[in-house]
């Protein structure tokens, strides 16, 4: 049989079952990478964590049907042929009377190993998620499952130990009795009573779980927010904390646009708004960012070693992009260095986060060359807005989707989409103008072939834009190159030149 083309050669895929307190899921990795990639995911919400609190036992139902979930996920695993497969279970396992024997009986169906993880190992691998799926990230870590509130600070590279806390949605709901003003007192004395919180002022909150991200997701569709990727959503702390009030105050039926949160969901929704307002009163963050990646990641990025670990995971991504659909992925690496030199004769300041991106984007210059002309533009625009991209915020994603819209359709914006373009600064929409000029001279010049770029430079001298031909090549100049050369000049001030040598 036929390899797949659309997958890249890692070997057996790898996966991470995650047996939590309110679902059971199964992620499958293209591979064990910097950036890992989910070719199939699919969770199952058994609520193993729902009497724990008060019975001190996993539900007889739930036990059946995250069983019976395991059953599915493990040859699921066999018949995808996975190479390495991990499993975890988390405060529900830890915490209930049959939670061993439950794990016995996981062990036999998954044919592996169930490591039932502490709560501190628990913020660690959170924390790591972050790590992973963030650039440079510094703030606290807050992992809301169903059973425990995982608490951890993370600072570059550096994860410091973190702590856990009985605040799952589930579990509330059960200590509680249902009670919202119950809830509020217990989240209360547990939060104020940890200190970790007050390393958190004026910096960033990194949430992740089901029931935030679901939060998140109806504040995204409350507000019309373009861009319906959760991975690096922001919502500002003060709005964070105003929207919590308003859903822990009423029923979450009566709230627009409930209905793109699970039905499984909604009864949790209040709990995670209760914890997420009086973590913003005590922690005062300046951001509410919502993380896709946690334990499961965290679990993944820990057996990377170093060289990996610290390999830059926009990059990464952007180069397995560039491989898998880029007509000639050396290419993309030429463009890098040849948009370099032209940059820094430019005299125009870029930060060395915008260099970065810069970088990406020469990576996915070439990803939509498949695709009908008049359409490359607004594909490659799609699909880069909303891949599974991590270490990028929105901004950021914006950027290198105009950057490569600009370099297909050229630098006027009437085909831009206006929802796209509410996210775009000034700054991010000049300097993606500037970039996409310059890919559309590039692409010209060397028919995205290897080779070319390294001999024939283009840079900023003398207030003029020069593009030289060297080494044989004077015949590559041609007019169609010398218009798109004089609209970037033109972008950025200066004089356009061709020099035959």
């Amino acid at each position: 049989m036929q390899a797949a083309q659309g997958r890249l050669d890692y070997g057996q895929p790898v996966a991470v079952i995650d047996i939590g307190s309110n679902s059971v899921r199964l992620v499958t990795y293209e591979g064990l990478t910097r950036s890992p990639t989910p070719i199939f995911n699919e969770k199952v919400l058994a609520g193993l964590g729902r009497e724990v609190q008060s019975t001190g036992l996993l539900a007889s139902d739930a036990v059946e049907k995250a069983l019976g979930a395991l059953r599915r996920f493990r040859m699921l695993c066999d018949r995808m042929e996975v190479g390495a497969l991990w499993v975890v279970a988390t405060a529900a396992c830890r915490d209930a009377k049959n939670g061993k024997a439950f794990v016995t009986e996981a062990e036999r169906i998954c044919r592996t190993k169930v490591e039932i993880i502490s709560g501190k190992r628990e913020a660690e691998l959170s924390a790591l998620g972050v790590v992973c799926g963030f650039h440079k990230p510094d703030g606290l870590v807050g992992d809301l499952g169903g059973g425990s509130l995982e608490l951890s600070e993370v600072h570059g590279h550096k994860v410091h130990t973190g702590v856990t806390l009985p605040l799952g949605g589930l579990a509330l709901q059960d200590v509680t009795e249902n009670s919202i003003k119950k809830a509020e007192k217990l989240v209360r004395k547990s939060l104020g009573d940890a200190r970790l919180l007050k390393a958190g002022a004026n910096r960033t909150f990194y949430a992740i779980g089901g029931t935030w991200r679901a939060l998140a997701r109806l504040h995204m569709w409350q507000t019309g927010y373009p861009l319906h990727v959760m991975h690096g959503y922001v919502i500002p702390a003060r709005e964070a904390y105003d929207f919590a009030g308003l859903v822990h105050r009423v029923n979450a039926e009566t709230l627009s646009q409930i209905e793109v949160v699970a039905d499984a969901r909604r009864p949790l929704l209040a709990y995670a708004a209760v914890v997420l307002e009086h973590l913003i009163e005590i922690a005062r963050p300046k951001d509410i960012v919502i993380s896709a990646l946690g334990v499961r990641e965290g679990l993944l990025y820990g057996m990377l070693d170093g060289d990996d670990r610290r390999k830059d995971s926009l990059l990464a991504a952007a180069q397995e992009l560039n491989v898998l659909r880029s007509r000639a992925p050396a290419h993309g690496d030429e463009l890098i260095a040849w948009t370099d030199r032209f940059m820094a004769s430019t005299g125009l300041d870029e930060t060395a986060e915008e260099r970065r991106l810069r970088h990406a984007a020469c990576l996915l210059a070439d990803i939509g060359w498949r695709a009908h002309p008049d359409y490359r533009g607004e594909q490659s625009l799609n699909i880069i807005a909303n891949a599974a991209f991590v270490g990028i915020d929105h901004p950021g994603r914006v950027y290198l989707a105009l950057a490569v819209f600009f370099r297909h359709v050229g630098l006027v914006d009437e085909e831009l989409s206006p929802r796209i373009r509410e996210l775009a600064t000034t700054r991010i929409l000049d300097r993606a103008r500037v970039l996409g000029a310059a890919l559309r001279v590039a692409y010209l010049v060397s028919a995205s072939t290897t080779g070319i770029l390294p001999k024939t430079p283009m840079v900023v001298e003398r207030g003029r834009v020069v593009l030289r031909f060297r080494n044989g090549l004077r015949d590559l100049a041609g007019e169609r190159v010398f218009v798109r050369l004089r609209q970037l000049a033109r972008l950025i001030g200066r004089e356009p030149l061709m020099e035959l040598e």
